[in-house]
């Protein structure tokens, strides 16, 4: 997993935006190493290209938008988990409308595409952010912090004042086979009272019962029910691995948060972006990355288990 990897094969979708309520069509393209992912509004002409950096972040309300000038698209973050997930670090992603399809959810239509696209690798290495000191940011009682750390691991703390959600705690010590088999799946959540206001505000026009799980007063109302007893809390970690990936390189270092959602989220990855005293960039070589961690990096042997 040191190299640059980019889809074997397009790969396409087409689905209802959450919010927009539109018909999109979504096609992933491999790219070149170090292109990164790019979307491109294709219905546009000529065409704008967005990259997705948090640099380009323009909203976080209730999703992640990415934009340029006057052209954005939002809800990018259970596309960027899959593409990060599957460890796709260069594509381009052409989207005929200002937002990524919803799907059922979550992030597993996307990972089983890429998944048959199949995964193409270069002989270009990776460059890894690695945490080196504690950053945090905080808003009353919501907080999120990255430290340092040998692997990428996000810990998550929820908590809503209602019976069927009450508080959820989960960490994921990220690998390929742990975010696809155990956080891809779970879907995104609301509350009904909350959906009803949102569509009334133009909002979640997309929104149904075949994309997202739905909270009334006594509990889900989705007639299958949960995809896991705690999928909330595992969702919000799915969420996390997409906005975590708009820094730009595979994380070293883990992430601790509570209550946070997509702006707290932002703002940690810009706050850890300028201060480069807090990581460093490292492309590590076959030797180095099979070899134990502060052996053969001894300029890393402050890292913690």
């Amino acid at each position: 997993m040191i190299y640059q990897q980019t889809l074997g094969n397009k790969a396409t979708f087409s689905g209802i935006g959450l919010h927009t309520g539109k018909l999109i069509t979504l096609t992933l393209r491999p790219a070149d190493p170090g292109t990164g992912i790019v979307f491109h509004r294709v219905d546009l002409s000529p065409a704008v290209s967005i990259e997705a950096r948090s640099a380009n972040v323009v909203n976080t309300r209730l999703s992640t938008t990415i934009g340029r000038g006057e052209v954005s698209v939002s809800t990018i973050e259970h596309l960027m988990a899959a593409l990060y997930g599957c460890g796709i670090d260069n594509a381009h992603v052409d989207i005929n409308g200002p937002e990524v399809p919803i799907m059922d959810g979550s992030a597993a239509p996307f990972v089983t595409a890429i998944t048959k696209a199949g995964i193409k690798e270069s002989k270009k290495p990776r460059k890894f952010l690695v945490v080196k000191k504690p950053v945090s940011v905080v808003e009353g009682d919501k907080k999120a912090s990255i430290i340092p750390s040998r692997h990428y691991k996000i810990s998550f703390d929820m908590q809503f004042a209602h019976p069927a959600v009450k508080s959820q705690s989960k960490s994921l010590l990220f690998s390929q086979n742990s975010f696809v088999d155990d956080f891809a799946s779970a879907r995104t959540f609301g509350f009904l009272a909350e959906v009803e206001m949102m569509k009334s505000h133009g909002l979640a026009l997309g929104g149904s019962l075949e994309n997202a799980v739905v909270i009334g007063d006594n509990g889900v109302i989705n007639p299958e029910g949960l995809r896991f007893q705690d999928e909330f809390v595992r969702h919000k970690i799915l969420d996390s691995v997409g906005d975590y990936s708009l820094c730009g390189h595979r994380l070293i270092g883990h992430v601790k948060a509570a209550k946070s959602g997509h702006d707290l989220n932002h703002k940690l990855v810009t706050e850890l972006l300028k201060r480069p005293d807090c990581y460093t960039l490292i492309e590590f070589t076959p030797q180095a990355f099979n070899a134990p961690f502060n052996l053969a990096l001894p300029e890393l042997s402050w890292l913690e288990a």
